[in-house]
């Protein structure tokens, strides 16, 4: 797959079968719509071009808005998207100017001058332009004019399937990782570099993995215990994570720290991978560090077991 940082670099491929969007979590609706313009490609020999937006729009368009979290940042996003076959990636900045683009401006000059549109596939609510102006129908009605093909991944096609970004988002606040997985075809994901921390989990026998997530904009499910899988250096484990505060050793800020079975050696400045596959128990202040400490064989044995 190759990836554009805007329009610049892009040369126009044979029969461009396009679709538009900001695809976050590529979960289980933009699959399809994924599938859906790989097989028109295959059909008619051309490649497939997905365009999105980097930041997202919502960040832009509403920068006062501090609550939205991303499924995924844009590497994660690539990297799904070229495990799904995509051809061509092209980012557009999202940029207040660029927001001002209606739809025919848009439709003109990015799916027609730079990417020489073939046959354009989109989902059935998606909309171009300014304040969203450019729906399907407007596209279907001036298709002739724009000189490309067009096909709406229709409303029963994408509802069958039932999936969007904020039910997920909203299952990843609630703790609910086994239905946002179901969602996203896949367990959720984070995705960190290991630092030093207070070293108090190797004290007690539980030597724990503290993992920083550069991007704030990442949303961190709901605080509590959970069953993982965690990747380092292309090796699966199998593990447990702790998302919260830490009450129990008056911990100050919030800290994703994950406890690797059968793990020896050191994890310092390694970046890694967690695979979220089930909540556990919720975050809560014990009595003693000793207390902590049995709770822990616990959960331990919990994971170990839905693992």
């Amino acid at each position: 797959m190759k990836i554009y940082e805007g329009l610049e670099g892009f040369l126009p491929v044979p029969n461009a079968v396009v679709t538009s969007g900001t695809f976050d979590g590529v979960h289980l609706g933009h699959q399809k719509i994924i599938r859906r313009i790989r097989e028109i490609a295959r059909k008619i020999q051309g490649e497939t071009v997905l365009i999105t937006f980097w930041p997202h729009p919502r960040l832009v368009l509403y920068p006062n808005e501090h609550d939205l979290r991303l499924l995924s940042t844009f590497e994660e996003k690539a990297n799904l998207l070229r495990q799904f076959g995509i051809d061509h990636l092209v980012t557009i900045p999202f940029t207040q100017e660029f927001s001002q683009l209606s739809s025919e401006e848009f439709i003109r000059s990015v799916l027609i001058d730079k990417i020489q549109t073939k046959k354009l596939v989109i989902g059935y609510d998606h909309r171009f332009g300014k304040n969203r102006e450019g729906s399907f129908e407007y596209l279907k009605e001036h298709s002739s004019d724009f000189g490309f093909e067009l096909e709406e991944i229709s409303r029963q096609d994408v509802e069958d399937i039932g999936v969007s970004s904020t039910k997920i988002r909203k299952a990843l606040e609630l703790g609910d990782v086994k239905t946002a997985s179901n969602y996203l075809g896949r367990p959720y994901e984070l995705n960190g570099l290991v630092v030093k921390g207070q070293q108090i989990g190797r004290s007690i026998g539980f030597p724990t993995a503290n993992i920083h997530i550069p991007n704030d904009y990442k949303l961190i499910p709901h605080d509590g215990v959970y069953a993982v899988e965690a990747k380092v250096e292309g090796i699966l484990y199998k593990a447990m994570l702790n998302i919260g505060n830490r009450p129990t050793v008056d911990g100050s800020k919030k800290t994703v720290e994950a406890h690797l079975f059968d793990f020896q050696g050191d994890l310092y400045n390694k970046l890694i991978t967690v695979y979220f596959r089930e909540f556990i128990r919720e975050e809560k202040k014990f009595e003693s560090l000793e207390a902590l400490k049995n709770q822990l064989f616990q959960d331990q044995k919990t994971a170990k077991a839905i693992l």
